[in-house]
């Protein structure tokens, strides 16, 4: 939901003032500079101003701002493959390649030379930093909203319904950018026809700021571990949609404590298990383990898979800025696990190959936490990322493994 601390933002139409909330999901400051434009806007003059760090405030047909915003991301793609080939081009110098490069292109070249290559770690942060940036450029393109979330543009869609199911009820104009706007018009689409789980044979439906499971390879190793003997009491630590919690349940677990700290997450596990029917599981506002229950049997968490620092709601999902809730699950654990019961931990081995986390490292915070490993199932993602051998980071995603680790007190 919104942010309780309240930001304005003003600007002037035809020599008049204006002022109306602002209202920013990826924690955007308030634009300072902000200039009008319509649909006589030219797709290089808008990306002038964004890069200038002006906002632009749009006044022309709603979905000539779709246009326009496609637009931007092009050029924005363009000026970021042109600072890629320049690394591409640093790193075929010394890498020393047997074989010909004139024939390869730059994304090719950084992808063959990877492996071997000391900057993996930097074309990873290169990577982040780019998707920042683009992400500061696309959101100078602001729209004004009435109060309700009424858009007065033209060919302009009934926003209100996605808007306040995403961002909460408003009572005065707001000013967005066009990119959260999208954001909670997807989201919206998605609530609306969920995520397609073929292993389960049923859908998800994630809310607004909650990570839609849309990849989830892991399911198939949660279906195939083996239960522990004794499996009556369930964690799923960190449940975002309740996905994990629902396998459980459908595995014959007769408790299951479902726990995050994002009301947003809470709130959409707690709509897909009253979807079907699963009196059976609590859910608990927690940062991590939940209170006042009973030491789990088994425990389950997949918590985000890369050591960096997130720059959006949903991003908290993917990236853990220096494992912080890896390590903190992993150093909790013990003390709310049953004497036989068991860590199930689903986690991918892509920080490895991205130098930014050693397996050693991951083992020897096994062992600090008085865990130990007992065996261990692993299977090959088939995301389309991990296929792209244009993508930069082509050879680390290629050879990515998604596990489930089976740990038991030591």
């Amino acid at each position: 939901m919104l942010a309780t601390e309240k930001q304005y933002v003003q600007w002037f139409e035809n020599e008049t003032l204006y002022h109306a909330r602002w209202l920013s999901e990826s924690n955007q400051v308030p634009p300072v500079r902000i200039v009008l434009v319509d649909d006589k806007t030219s797709a290089d003059e808008a990306y002038r101003l964004a890069c200038a760090g002006t906002s632009m405030l749009w006044q022309g047909d709603f979905q000539n701002a779709r246009q326009l915003l496609q637009a931007l991301t092009r050029r924005i793609e363009r000026s970021e493959q042109r600072k890629m080939s320049k690394a591409a081009n640093k790193l075929s110098k010394s890498a020393e390649p047997e074989f010909e490069t004139t024939s390869l292109s730059a994304s090719n070249l950084l992808a063959s030379n990877l492996e071997s290559s000391k900057e993996i770690p930097n074309l990873f942060h290169q990577q982040r930093q780019a998707q920042a940036q683009r992400s500061r450029l696309l959101s100078r393109l602001l729209l004004a909203l009435d109060a309700g979330y009424i858009s007065q543009l033209r060919r302009a869609p009934d926003v209100s319904a996605a808007c306040t199911a995403a961002f909460g009820e408003l009572d005065e104009p707001c000013l967005i950018s066009f990119r959260d706007l999208q954001g909670a018009l997807g989201a919206a689409g998605w609530r609306a026809k969920g995520v397609p789980i073929t292993n389960l044979g049923l859908s998800i439906f994630p809310h607004y700021g909650v990570f839609a499971p849309t990849r989830h390879e892991y399911v198939q190793l949660l279906l195939d571990a083996p239960l522990p003997n004794k499996h009556d009491v369930a964690f799923d630590i960190g449940t975002g949609t309740g996905l994990l919690a629902i396998i459980l349940a459908q595995r014959g677990v007769k408790q299951i404590v479902a726990t995050d700290l994002n009301p947003r997450a809470l709130a959409c596990a707690r709509e897909n298990f009253e979807r079907l029917d699963l009196p059976n599981v609590q859910l608990q506002q927690a940062d991590l383990f939940p209170t006042d229950a009973p030491l789990a049997n088994l425990m389950v968490c997949n918590p985000p898979w890369l050591p960096a620092k997130p720059t959006s709601p949903l991003e908290y999902a993917v990236y853990d800025a220096n494992s912080a809730m890896l390590r903190g699950f992993l150093q909790g654990a013990k003390q709310h696990l049953a004497e036989q019961g068991e860590v199930w931990l689903i986690l991918s081995d892509l920080a490895e190959h991205l130098q930014l986390r050693s397996r050693d490292e991951l083992l020897g915070w096994f062992a600090d936490a008085g865990l130990a490993v007992k065996y261990r199932l692993d299977t090959t993602p088939k995301h389309s990322r991990s296929q792209d051998n244009t993508d930069t980071l082509f050879a680390a995603r290629s050879a990515e493994i998604t596990s489930l680790w089976y740990l038991k007190r030591v």
